[in-house]
């Protein structure tokens, strides 16, 4: 079993620092371009029962305390990735990615990818179309940033589709390590009997978190989640060699979130694996659940500043 070191308050030598409490308070003892990825889901203002509800401009005020202290503590190399959905008043919904954006770019950052994440079940409406899908904003400091593609590529579609002319004919015309997986990602989100399914009404996949962590993230590397809910980010961080620092008010999904460590610490903590495909009636055998695992944490002294 491997044993990782965990916090409960900011420590540079930790492994996982899980904190109970407001991230800005979290935030005030981290130093400047200390880690190098953030991601989140922050509130959507919609009276879950871990918000209050604001008006949309007090809700942007509260955002904008926590985005600046995201961006002043992120690596010059890094990436912030902000996941969201809409905003409903009295039936009208408005897309919080539109609102958020102005923040960021007021900040300096560069957008440079709005990702669709696409799944296929959720609240019915009645008098609007159904909502499928939330975006994530990804944003980096500068042009120069981490971007590992090779291990979150996914299947060809035509994996031995080959040229039929010109020099390279015979050759194959896609690459044999994969496809990238666009901007359109297609995940089943966390509902009814998903084998990750905790008492979070609104759970991240961990293949969502891992698509991020592997492709914008080293071994070793720093990821902060300020709105840690029950340790999905915290999960694909340390299963795949990452340090994690997370912060949640609410003291049962902390809980939540030190049980599913200790059960990745032991090898028993059952997810969806990433290579599973969508669930097809028509050809029901599916990729059984995997068991997550935490590898020994190489050390990176380069972030310790």
């Amino acid at each position: 079993m491997t044993k990782i070191k965990i916090d409960s308050n900011f420590n540079k030598s930790a492994d996982f620092v899980s904190f109970h409490g407001d991230c800005l308070e979290l935030m005030s003892e981290i130093p400047d371009e200390f880690v190098n990825l953030i991601v989140t889901s922050p509130p959507y203002n919609i009276r879950k029962e871990y918000e209050t509800k604001l008006k949309l401009s007090d809700y942007l005020d509260q955002q904008i305390k926590v985005i600046e202290e995201c961006v002043r503590i992120l690596d010059k190399n890094g990436s912030i990735c902000w996941q969201v959905g809409n905003y409903v008043d009295n039936g009208e919904i408005v897309p919080l990615d539109i609102m958020l954006y102005p923040i960021f770019n007021s900040l300096g950052l560069k957008l440079r990818n709005r990702i669709i994440w696409h799944f296929g079940h959720g609240l019915h409406a009645s008098n609007r179309f159904s909502g499928r899908y939330e975006v994530i904003l990804w944003f980096t400091k500068n042009d120069d940033y981490v971007f590992n593609l090779d291990p979150v590529r996914i299947p060809q579609k035509y994996p031995n589709k080959k040229h039929f002319k010109g020099p390279n004919k015979g050759k194959l015309s896609c690459n044999p390590k994969g496809k990238n997986p666009t901007d359109i990602w297609e995940i089943p989100n966390v509902k009814a009997n998903h084998v990750e399914k905790t008492i979070h009404p609104c759970q991240f996949p961990v293949e969502l978190i891992e698509r991020l962590v592997l492709s914008m993230t080293n071994e070793g590397d720093w990821v902060f989640d300020p709105f840690m809910g029950v340790g999905t980010t915290a999960i694909a961080s340390l299963i795949n060699g990452r340090k994690v620092i997370g912060s949640e008010i609410i003291k049962e999904y902390v809980e939540v979130t030190n049980e599913r460590i200790k059960l990745a610490e032991k090898g028993d903590l059952r997810i969806r694996p990433r290579e599973r495909n969508i669930y097809d009636p028509d050809n029901p055998n599916n990729i059984p659940p995997k068991y997550a695992y935490i590898n020994p944490i190489k050390s990176k002294q380069t972030t310790l500043k």
